[in-house]
Formats: structure tokens, C-alpha cells, sequence
């Protein structure tokens, strides 16, 4: 290899069935530890490996980081002693674990490091999407249906076939303001941003967005949350029925229906100011709810968990509504959002979906160390999952699954690389995600649909509830790329 005598070399060697940001955050890792980045690319006889050699060689060469790729035809460690890498690198998952590399390493005097990167490392892609001047709105990546064997045709089909299912959406109302400010400058008298509010728009929000999001795709929604006794929780009502929402609203004289109020300048949020309670719903609610539930469930296909955190779901009665929803067959699906809150998403059990962001599943974990791969993979093991969604913002998501007794893992890009309010996108993930696994989808379509109600919903303020017509039209709409 020709790297010059002076020359340091970082090795890592793995299945890479697909290049994921957690592998971007390692060799970034990799290439401050060493001047040359090697990479070793395990056989096609190694378990867990999905996709040709030739083909997994040929994604890990197109990374900028990389200097050289190899495909491996012994094990990694016999190629760590005829190369005497400076450097092996692994993740931090492995640091526990028997390495076969530490023996090979130990033989010449390099180093064995076990890291999984910075998280907050933003990839290539991402700075070319914040100095784009593309202002083309969705991007969908064609190589993800061309690997798992599905069409655009085949997600119109999926699309139709969610009509009349019957959804029951649990969890947090929220009341989302939009203050739309003219920036007038800065205090002359302190260093204070002053605005003045020109117009305010409002719109229903949290889990009563999923279900708004759920009706637009066809589904019949009930929908069942605490609010507070108030003229916001008469808007969400008018607001949702108006939709043809059911609603089971119970209230709690304790705590003000929730409400965020987001004040925006020049199309950037400025401030967040939340009006709310945390505490569980008292017990007379808990009952209520439950037996709302309770009667729903015979005529139910699928109960999503909309979770914020704000006391609409506590432990007890989550377990009794998921005991009881699979006594009847009824799907379950949860997502508990994490982010100006502390959240558990593993504590909702034997979910068909989890949809966390990835802080979302590593507080879960207690983990902030292990690669993202790992991190999919042991929360599927502690809640029990059928399918974990990581959601990563501009980076996309991953997607965790068992199949055949086998962990399997892929990566979807961002669709919409030029995102106007992301408010939301979580919830619109979440939702249809779902009920393509409910109507038969495997999981590659069902989160093919997800990225591509996401990146319609970030394209516009507010969070606006889809309808099949806007996957449909987005669908036909000319625009790909390659993952």
C-alpha cells in the first residue's frame, strides 16, 4: 500500500450493508487519529452480511474519508498483522466484548480504540444541504426501493389500502401558536432582540396532530387526551370534529389544556414558550380514559402511543391498555417524544413500531457512547419491538428490524434537504409508518412512506394534517436520488 513511510493508518472493518451516519461519525473519528483511513469490508460468508461484496466495497469507496477499501478474504485480525495499522478502530459497543484485534494489534505495538464518534458530527451531505441554493423541495432516493424490492406503484397501493381503518390515537394534546413577528432591532437599553407581532396562526398539535395526520390518510380516528377546562381545549375540539375526528376529551381542572407559543422572525423560531403541567392524570381520569379504550377496542385495527411526557399516559395505565389491546389482536405502535422533557420510549412494551429521535433512544439506553446501529439493536431487545425507527433529522433515519432471526439494519436519507418548519415531522414519521405495517407493508416501504410524509410536512409552517392526495402528487412528482 502506498502510504509513504511517515504516514499513520487508521483501519475499521465491518458488513457495511449500508453506510449509515454512525459509520460516518467513526471514520470522521478515524481520520483524527491517523493521516490514511483504511477500510476492511468482511466477506460475503460473515454473518450478517445482506449484500454482495463488490457492492458494499463500492458504497464505502464513494466516502470521502475513506483512502483505500478492502475486501476482506481472511478475518480481520490476520489482516490487522500484515498491515500494522497505527490505529484499529471499533465502536464503543465493542470495548466489553472479547477482540480478536487487541491480540493482532498487541503483536507489533499499535493501538486498539473504541469510539463511535462525535454525535453531534454533521456529514458532508449535510454541509452541502446548508450552503445549497437548490431550492427543490422533496428528493426521494430510488436506490432504497431498488434494495428492498418495492415500487412507487406498490406505495400508492399501500396508500389506498389504509382507507377505513379504524385507529385509536392516545396521548398529549398540544395547542401550537405561530407568532409571527416583524424584527424591529436590537434594545438600545440591554442586549435584547425586540419584535413586534404582526399575526398569529394556530394549530392543533401533539398527538392530536397524529390523529388529524391519521385522518387525512383515510383512516376513521378516535382519539383520546386530557385537556384542561379552557378555550384551547375547545379549539382542538372544534378543530379535530371539524376534521371528522372522534374525540374523548377528559378534563383536568389541575392543568391547563397544553400550549406552545413559537415566535418566529424571517422565517426562524426566535423563542418557544410552553404553558403546561407535568403531572400524571389523576386516577378518576386514568379510569375514564381506560374505558373509553376499552369499548374502542373491538372495533380497532391499530392504537397509536403519542407521547409527550405531560401526564396523559402514565405507566400503569399504558400497561393495562397494552394488555388489553393485545388480548384483542389490536396492533400497538408508540413514539415518546424527549425534547425539552425526559422520556422513556422503552417503556412502551411488545410495540409492532418504536419511532424515537436518536437522543430519544439513546436516554432510553442510558447510552450516549455505543454506534447508532447498536443503539437500534438493544432497543429492540429491552422494549421487546418488532421495528425501531431512529429519526436523525437532516441525516434521515435508520431502521432497525428482525428478520429470520437476524438483526437487519438500512439507512434512509432526508428527502426534503431544505426543510421551512420541522414541527411535527416526528409525528408524521410515526403515523404513517404505522398504518403502512397495519395494512401489510414491510417495514422498507412502510418507512419509505414515513420520509416521504415527513419531508412534505417540513416543507410548510404549522402543523398542517396530509391527505393521501399530497403523497400521491409527491409520489408522481419527477425529482430522485441516490441513496
Amino acid at each position: 500500500m502506498a502510504c509513504g513511510d511517515t504516514k499513520t493508518i487508521a483501519f475499521i472493518s465491518g458488513n457495511f450493508n449500508v453506510v449509515h451516519p454512525g459509520h460516518l461519525r467513526l471514520l470522521k473519528f478515524a481520520t483524527e487519529q491517523a493521516d490514511v483511513v483504511v477500510v476492511g469490508v468482511n466477506a460475503d460468508n460473515v454473518p450478517g452480511v445482506t449484500l454482495p461484496l463488490d457492492v458494499r466495497v463500492e458504497n464505502v469507496r464513494s466516502i470521502s474519508m475513506v483512502n483505500h477499501v478492502v475486501g476482506l478474504d481472511v478475518p480481520a485480525a490476520t489482516f490487522i498483522e500484515e498491515l500494522k495499522p497505527n490505529v484499529v478502530v471499533k465502536g464503543k459497543e465493542f470495548e466489553t466484548r472479547a477482540n480478536p484485534e487487541q491480540a493482532a494489534v498487541a503483536s507489533y505495538g499499535g493501538r486498539l480504540i473504541f469510539s463511535s464518534g462525535e454525535l453531534r458530527f454533521a456529514s458532508t451531505s449535510l454541509l452541502e444541504r446548508e450552503y445549497s441554493v437548490d431550492l427543490v423541495a422533496v428528493r426521494k432516493p430510488v436506490d432504497f426501493l431498488e434494495r428492498h424490492g418495492f415500487s412507487f406503484a406498490d406505495l400508492k397501493s399501500t396508500l389506498a389500502k389504509m382507507a377505513g381503518m379504524r385507529v385509536l390515537v392516545i396521548g398529549d394534546l398540544i395547542i401550537d401558536d405561530y407568532v409571527t413577528c416583524d424584527a424591529v432591532g436590537m434594545s438600545q437599553e440591554d442586549p435584547t432582540i425586540v419584535v413586534t407581532p404582526i399575526l398569529t396562526r394556530t394549530f392543533v398539535g401533539g398527538a392530536g396532530g397524529v390523529a388529524a395526520h391519521a385522518r387525512g390518510l383515510g383512516a376513521e380516528v378516535q382519539y383520546c387526551t386530557i385537556v384542561g377546562e379552557d378555550e384551547f381545549a375547545k379549539y382542538a375540539l372544534d378543530s379535530l370534529e371539524a376534521q371528522g375526528v372522534r374525540c374523548d376529551f377528559f378534563a383536568d381542572s389541575t392543568r391547563p389544556t397544553t400550549r406552545k407559543q413559537r415566535f418566529r422572525a424571517l422565517n426562524k423560531t426566535l423563542l418557544r414558550v410552553n404553558h403546561l403541567r407535568h403531572h400524571p392524570a389523576n386516577p378518576d381520569v386514568q379510569r375514564r380514559m381506560l374505558a373509553a379504550v376499552e369499548a374502542a377496542l373491538p372495533k380497532c385495527d391499530l392504537i397509536l402511543f403519542s407521547c409527550f411526557n405531560y401526564g396523559c399516559l402514565p405507566q400503569d395505565l399504558v400497561d393495562t391498555i397494552t394488555a388489553k389491546a393485545r388480548a384483542a389482536g389490536v396492533m400497538l405502535a408508540a413514539d415518546s417524544q424527549a425534547s425539552s422533557q425526559i422520556g422513556d420510549v422503552s417503556r412502551y412494551k411488545n410495540m409492532s413500531l418504536l419511532s424515537p429521535t436518536e437522543r430519544e433512544a439513546r436516554l432510553a439506553l442510558n447510552d450516549f457512547e455505543s454506534g447508532l446501529a447498536a443503539v437500534g439493536e438493544n432497543l429492540i431487545n429491552k422494549a421487546r419491538a418488532e421495528n425501531v425507527l431512529i429519526t436523525l433529522g437532516a441525516e434521515g433515519m435508520l431502521i432497525n428490524t428482525w428478520r429470520d432471526g437476524t438483526m437487519r439494519t438500512d439507512r434512509l436519507p432526508a428527502f426534503n434537504p431544505s426543510p421551512k418548519d420541522v414541527s411535527g415531522a416526528g409525528d408524521s414519521v410515526f403515523m404513517s409508518c404505522s398504518m403502512a405495517l397495519r395494512v401489510g407493508a414491510d417495514i422498507w416501504q412502510s418507512a419509505y412512506l414515513g420520509g416521504l410524509a415527513a419531508a412534505l410536512q417540513v416543507s410548510r409552517l404549522g402543523n398542517i394534517p396530509l391527505t393521501v392526495a399530497d403523497i400521491v402528487a409527491e409520489i408522481d412528482e419527477t425529482g430522485f436520488s441516490h441513496d
